[in-house]
C-alpha cells in the first residue's frame, strides 16, 4: 500500500491541478491494498455542485472503481480535515481511516464557509469507527490556502 505520506502527496498534487484550473484548494487520494482507487480535488466551481467536494469526488471515483459502494480497509488521504458532509460519506462508504494534514480551522481562516464541529468531534459522537489521523503534512497543505489565495481567479463557497 502507498504510505500516508505518498497518498497524501497525490492529493497535494492533485490540488494544485484544481487550483491551476480555478478549483477551490482541497485534494484527496484514496488507496487499498497496493492499488490506488481515486485521486481528486474540488470541483464545487466546474460542475456547479456544492457536493463535489474533494472527499466526495473521490468517493464516487473509487466506487465506480470497484463497482460497488463500500470501501473497506481503505485509506484516504486529505488535504484538509473533513467537512461534516464528507466525514459522514466516508463513513458510510466504509473507510478505514483517513490521514487529513490542513484543520477547519485552516479553511475558515482561509475564507471558506466552515462549520466548526471537527470530524473527532463528528466521530465521536456518532460513534463511528472511523480513525482519524490529523496533521499529515499539515504545512504543506496550509500553504495550499496561501496559492489559492495569490490568485485573482479565486472564489470561496
Amino acid at each position: 500500500m502507498p504510505s500516508p505520506t505518498d497518498l497524501m502527496r497525490l492529493a497535494i498534487d492533485k490540488c494544485r491541478d484544481g487550483i491551476a484550473l480555478g478549483q477551490s484548494p482541497f485534494g484527496c487520494a484514496i488507496a487499498r491494498g497496493e492499488e490506488v482507487l481515486a485521486v481528486a480535488h474540488n470541483t464545487v466551481l466546474l460542475t456547479t455542485d456544492i457536493t463535489a467536494h474533494a472527499e466526495i469526488t473521490a468517493i464516487r471515483e473509487a466506487c465506480r472503481r470497484v463497482n460497488g459502494i463500500f470501501l473497506e480497509s481503505a485509506v484516504v488521504a486529505t488535504t484538509c480535515e473533513p467537512c461534516p458532509m464528507c466525514l459522514a460519506a466516508l463513513h458510510w462508504a466504509r473507510v478505514e481511516v483517513v490521514y487529513f494534514g490542513a484543520t477547519i480551522a485552516d479553511a475558515e481562516a482561509a475564507g471558506f464557509n466552515e462549520l466548526r464541529l471537527p470530524a473527532t468531534e463528528l466521530v465521536r459522537l456518532g460513534g463511528s469507527q472511523l480513525k482519524l489521523v490529523p496533521g499529515l503534512l499539515r504545512d504543506e497543505c496550509r500553504e495550499l490556502f496561501e496559492i489559492w489565495k495569490s490568485r485573482a481567479d479565486r472564489t470561496a463557497y
